[in-house]
């Protein structure tokens, strides 16, 4: 069996590949050529913890993929010294089973999770889009600006965070890296950060919205990669009801996510309100954006064929690269 460290799974998933290895993975799921029930949540109430649990089956167009993410969420871990969150993804050989290799799994979710976002920004953000907005500057907003500025030419961001502080060093260790231009603002507040935007990314353990609808522009795109509970809302839910809805699992969403779950519970939406899910875009079975005036915004819980492909995706990379320890199973 092949471990593959944090610092591994970074090297073996370049954003520009991962990107494209999430259109395949809603294009699988959208076709029905893709198996991800939704993810089973354990309390652990004496630590005040839950653990969630994601298989998938994966067939796509050139490959196959099965594989489970074990997540872990811990809030009093920063009291050890630990991070809140503990991952890994375990994957299996498609046609036997046979247990292949085992990953670091918080490093494979940023990359997936901004690499699935990049995935919806490349097909509904306007082409010209220059600017973008990256709410929360944590692990899964420095995905999600790499992201962006792989797929649009951006020549500024802004960066908003409760925690000054956190968004003074996100600010610092991002400008310039990659494809993020050295422009790179830290906002004073959530207006200031979305009034320029054409691309906002929220990413965030909010309860409540991070910007206010009036303060987003014309042509917008939307990319909410945060609320993964009914409980939590980072998006207003006047911007979800006037907002061309893409996401990544109807069934997923309609269950887990807030931002969805409000809206529909205070009857601003219905269920029809979302358009696509956004496999069927990749597909073609449905059109992206269609004025350069309307908004669009793309919700992701997050679902387990995207783990599944951007793993088997790392695997292959680092066998060719020669990554990871190998160890008698």
């Amino acid at each position: 069996m092949l471990i593959l460290t944090a610092d591994d799974v970074r090297k073996a998933l370049p954003m520009n590949e991962a990107i494209e290895a999430m259109k395949s993975a809603y294009a699988s799921l959208s076709d029905g050529r893709a198996a991800a029930p939704l993810r089973t949540r354990l309390p652990v109430p004496p630590h005040e913890g839950l653990t969630l649990f994601m298989p998938a089956y994966v067939q796509a167009d050139t490959d196959e993929a099965l594989a489970i993410k074990i997540v872990s969420i811990f809030p009093e871990n920063s009291k050890r010294g630990l991070a809140l969150i503990q991952a890994a993804v375990l994957v299996l050989e498609a046609d036997t089973g046979r247990a292949l290799a085992l990953l670091e799994g918080s490093s494979l979710t940023a990359i997936r999770t901004g690499a699935g976002s990049g995935a919806a920004i490349d097909l509904l953000a306007r082409k010209d889009s220059k600017t973008v907005a990256i709410f929360g500057a944590g692990a899964q907003g420095r995905t999600q600006v790499e992201a962006a500025c792989t797929v649009r030419k951006i020549e500024r961001v802004w960066v908003y965070d409760t925690n000054m502080e956190l968004a003074q060093k996100f600010a610092t260790e991002m400008a310039g890296r990659g494809p993020v231009p050295k422009n790179l603002r830290v906002a004073e507040n959530p207006a200031q950060a979305a009034r320029e935007a054409d691309i906002v990314c929220t990413a965030t353990t909010s309860t409540s919205p991070v910007f206010a609808d009036a303060n987003l522009k014309s042509g917008a795109h939307v990319s909410a990669i945060g609320s993964y509970t009914p409980e939590m809302q980072e998006v207003p839910a006047e911007t979800v009801a006037r907002a061309r809805v893409v996401v990544d699992s109807i069934s997923a969403t309609l269950a887990e996510t807030g931002d969805l779950v409000r809206p529909l519970q205070a009857g601003l939406i219905s269920e029809n309100h979302i358009y696509a899910e956004l496999g069927e875009i990749v597909l073609g079975r449905k059109a992206g954006r269609e004025s350069e005036s309307e908004i669009t915004y793309f919700k992701s819980v997050g679902i387990a064929v995207q783990d599944a492909m951007a793993a088997q995706l790392a695997l292959k990379n680092a066998q060719k690269m020669g990554l990871g320890t190998n160890v008698d199973f």
